[in-house]
């Protein structure tokens, strides 16, 4: 695929099926979240693939934080199980950030977001479906304990990879909305 129709052409996915992504195309996506922009060379992220039956482990670590100190129906218990197996894939993409003489936290945690712009750029190439998602667990001390971050790490996303279950255009843009000439 042509890298601008690539760049133009990519939106996100949400209804998604298996198979999960081969070897080979996962790796393509690491390999082009590596070369995300990195100031200081310094690579302030990591990655967690959640498949197969630890779909499952994390449905139940996210009902576990949706469930502190309220009473959930049976109907949300099944919602939260559920939210991991709308993709065969999810990538928990981690801003690990450090102390850095001359990169700040902002900039750490941004490119690990570039670094997930870059998979989801790759996926779409190689005729994947993905979304990013964040949402409440994206922030749940709960979960990302039972992720195992450590200090200093945080949840930039949950990436769901798969197959696209349909095709989806990308909207209209009206660039002028977004640019303006400064001076």
């Amino acid at each position: 695929m042509d890298a601008l129709e690539n760049l133009h052409q990519r939106v996100s996915i949400p209804a998604l099926e298996g198979p999960a992504p081969t070897a080979e195309q996962l790796e393509n996506m690491y390999r082009a979240a590596l070369r995300a922009p990195d100031h200081g060379a310094i690579q302030p992220w990591r990655f967690l693939n959640v498949q197969d039956e630890a779909r499952n482990r994390l449905g139940e670590l996210f009902l576990q934080a949706a469930g502190e100190g309220v009473s959930l129906s049976e109907e949300q218990q099944a919602k939260y199980r559920n939210m991991p197996l709308r993709a065969p894939l999810i990538i928990v993409a981690i801003a690990s950030t450090r102390e850095h003489p001359k990169v700040p936290h902002s900039e750490q945690v941004i490119a690990a977001g570039c670094a997930v712009q870059n998979m989801l750029l790759a996926a779409h190439a190689q005729g994947l479906g993905a979304i990013w998602r964040t949402g409440e667990f994206a922030y749940n001390t709960t979960v990302m304990a039972g992720l195992g971050l450590q200090a200093g790490e945080e949840i930039v996303g949950f990436l769901y990879v798969g197959r696209p279950m349909r095709k989806r255009t990308p909207p209209a843009v009206d660039i002028s909305a977004f640019v303006s000439d400064w001076g």
